[in-house]
């Protein structure tokens, strides 16, 4: 696996918000960071506000990582990390920087990307493959509204998919479906 400690001289990335303790957004509790920028335009989005490549504010990984680790009183709950969006691969470097810290104080991390885990894993994009090395669960898949299930756990339409990461890496690149809570 591919890890990477933050900088000397330091990036910015661009963010809609966070939020410290979602329980919708992966397994357990989590801290939760939303992009801003996407590039897709899925129609009927859960976050159109969001797409703008330029809204939002920035703020260094440093300042990103430090407002991560202050997770509020239940941090000793969190389980993990969520980067959700906009699109999170649009700034996988970035992200990979915060995960690499993430997985540092035993969190696990979970990033929603409106393309495909078969699109992204055939990127010749380090920061992408980075980001993909460092996440534990990948929700995938474009919002599609004509296929929107509300019984769904962590995503919004049917074709989306939570693949566990670790044993898909494990088996060479054949997905696996995560199943858990």
């Amino acid at each position: 696996m591919q890890t990477r400690r933050v900088k000397e001289c330091d990036v910015y990335m661009r963010v809609a918000g966070m939020t410290y303790e979602s329980l919708v957004d992966g397994p357990g509790i989590r801290v939760v960071i939303f992009v801003q920028g996407c590039d897709l335009a899925c129609p009927n989005c859960q976050n159109p506000e969001n797409q703008a490549m330029t809204s939002g504010r920035e703020f260094s990984v440093r300042e990103i990582i430090r407002m991560m680790k202050k997770a509020g009183p239940g941090r000793k709950l969190v389980r993990g990390i969520t980067f959700s969006g906009g699109e999170p691969f649009l700034q996988a470097g970035e992200l990979a920087q915060v995960a690499f810290e993430a997985k540092r104080i035993g969190w696990d991390a979970t990033t929603y990307t409106g393309y495909t885990y078969e699109a992204l894993s055939t990127r010749e994009d380090a920061d992408i493959k980075a980001l993909l090395d460092l996440t534990d669960y990948l929700i995938d898949g474009p919002y599609i509204h004509e296929k929107r299930d509300l019984d769904l756990k962590f995503r919004g339409s049917t074709n989306q998919r939570i693949i566990d990461m670790e044993i898909t890496r494990k088996q060479s690149g054949r997905i696996k479906l995560y199943y858990g809570s």
